[in-house]
């Protein structure tokens, strides 16, 4: 079936910055889908996965204090995830009752909450906002009137939290003074992030509707953090580039139009965010998601393994240098291009195939285009039933060749016996805690976008104006969007590792002093 398109939709295009040549290639994925990516094995430690000793970790954070001075540093934080999915059960409820429709299920939920929301950050806000209005939040409570406390939770009238960033949201309570998310970021800069002028920069990706809210927050409490660690903070913020949308499509894989007649676009996922990230100019960039920040109490091991994993990076970004620098040269020592290739299958994981380690003049080549890409050291957490990525070998389709890939479950055939045999085996998991180099041996950036596997992404299942539609995600930021980077995995403690996917995640021991108290409600 031809597709057509009107001016209205060629004015949209423009607009974007998207061209009709994009739009009819992304059509053409919906047709004939995404294949599933072919593992070849699982990655484990000494397979894939580095473990340090405490002699190792040492000269690491040794390594990382004393280089990280004189190299430019980034932190680099996804933030435009939405509060509102954090309250999922109260959103039930609310629909629920408007419909007259009992839900045992989320009213346990919320019930539950309640019962133990003195113990969250946000609890006195919550409060004046009702009592200012002439409501006794504790009387709703004891009354089970779940819905105007959440009414005031969740709409402009009250903490708005509905329409609210997870940046901006209250996580921690200090006793005298309480922080969001995105200032826990601020303190972890200070941390680990401080260059030789005495200043952390920051970078946070926001939806547009937001900017004005993170920085007035920003500009609110920035006076205080420079002053407490007596240094400056640089913060830059963007937005997921219009360009990067991807059309929706109806179930015949036909463009979706809106009520009005209009084409619907969506933003493409995280993967769209390699756009971002390829315009920042520092050398190494650390990325973590917004949600995933404890309090000071924890954060000693936090930092600790943030200079591990830094120090690794400097050191095979150092290692890499050395040896293209010889690959220069026309003649090169045969030792030392062995010793290369070691240092290549043994550090970096790069598989060499047996008949270009036979040919130096092929073995050289191989060499000067595997060390000379983007690296990404890695942290990796013992898999405890968290949704998500994981470490595996990958089988590229078309190359043949094996490379280090974090996947995600819904890239792997689990109706093959073989490779959901992979997955069972698969000991670790993704808790996006990256720390990347940028720049070439020669200082040149890298144009990140080179590097992306087309591919891979993902299509899934969504609705609106009551009518299903297909919708496209890009290749994933720390999926496919560095399927062709150098990556190194490194075995991180759990406690790094404590995302904020639902409220009463905020009531977990890594979050909540109080939560011995919790325990006995």
């Amino acid at each position: 079936m031809n597709i057509s398109f009107n001016d209205n939709d060629k004015h949209l295009f423009k607009e974007k910055g998207i061209t009709e040549k994009s739009i009819l290639n992304q059509i053409e994925i919906f047709k004939k889908g995404i294949p599933f990516l072919r593992l070849s094995a699982s990655a484990l430690i000494d397979n894939g996965i580095k473990k340090f000793d405490k002699e190792k970790q040492i000269e690491l954070c040794r390594l990382f204090d004393k280089s990280s001075k004189s190299i430019s540093i980034l932190k680099f934080v996804p933030a435009s995830g939405a509060a509102s999915r954090m309250f999922k059960d109260m959103f039930t409820l609310k629909d629920k009752c408007a419909k007259g429709i009992y839900d045992e299920a989320s009213e346990k939920a919320v019930g539950d909450f309640f019962k133990r929301i003195t113990h969250f950050a946000f609890f006195n806000d919550l409060k004046k906002v009702m009592t200012d209005d002439g409501i006794d939040i504790e009387k709703c409570i004891s009354d089970n009137d779940y819905i105007t406390t959440s009414d005031y939770i969740l709409s402009e009238k009250g903490l708005n939290y509905a329409n609210t960033p997870k940046g901006l949201i209250k996580f921690h309570d200090y006793g005298n003074f309480v922080r969001a998310s995105v200032e826990e970021h601020l303190v972890e800069a200070a941390l680990y992030c401080r260059n030789k002028e005495n200043q952390a920069d920051l970078h946070f990706t926001i939806s547009p509707e937001h900017k004005k809210s993170f920085i007035s927050l920003i500009e609110k409490v920035i006076t205080n953090y420079s002053n407490l660690f007596k240094m400056k903070f640089n913060i830059s913020y963007s937005i997921q580039k219009p360009s990067t949308d991807t059309i929706a499509v109806d179930l015949n894989n036909i463009p979706f139009r809106d009520n009005n007649g209009s084409i619907l676009f969506r933003p493409a996922g995280h993967g769209a965010l390699i756009e971002n990230l390829n315009d920042c100019k520092e050398e190494i960039v650390f990325i973590k998601n917004i949600d995933n920040v404890v309090p000071d109490r924890l954060k000693d091991v936090t930092t600790l393994y943030k200079k591990i994993i830094g120090g690794l990076l400097i050191h095979l970004k150092d290692k890499i240098k050395e040896y293209l620098c010889l690959l220069e040269h026309i003649k090169i020592n045969k030792d030392k291009l062995s010793e290369i290739a070691i240092f290549a299958k043994t550090e970096l994981f790069i598989n060499i195939d047996a008949s270009v380690l036979l040919d130096e003049k092929k073995l050289k080549a191989f060499l000067i285009r595997k060390l000379n890409r983007p690296i990404r050291v890695c942290g990796m957490v013992v898999n405890e039933g968290e949704p998500g990525g994981g470490p595996f070998w990958v089988e590229d389709r078309e190359t043949r060749e094996i490379s280090l890939q974090i996947v995600e479950s819904s890239q792997i055939d689990i109706d093959d016996a073989a490779q959901k045999s992979f997955l069972k085996q698969s000991t670790h998991f993704n808790p996006v805690d990256l720390v990347c180099w940028t720049h070439d041996y020669k200082g040149n950036k890298f144009n990140l976008l080179n590097y992306v596997d087309k591919k891979t992404g993902f299509i899934s299942i969504k609705s609106k104006d009551g009518k299903t539609l297909k919708a496209l995600e890009l290749p994933g930021l720390w999926n496919g969007a560095m399927a062709d980077w150098i990556t190194v995995f490194v075995d991180v403690p759990l406690i790094t590792f404590n995302p904020v996917k639902t409220i009463d995640d905020l009531l977990r021991k890594e979050h909540n002093a109080k939560n011995d108290d919790i325990a006995n409600c």
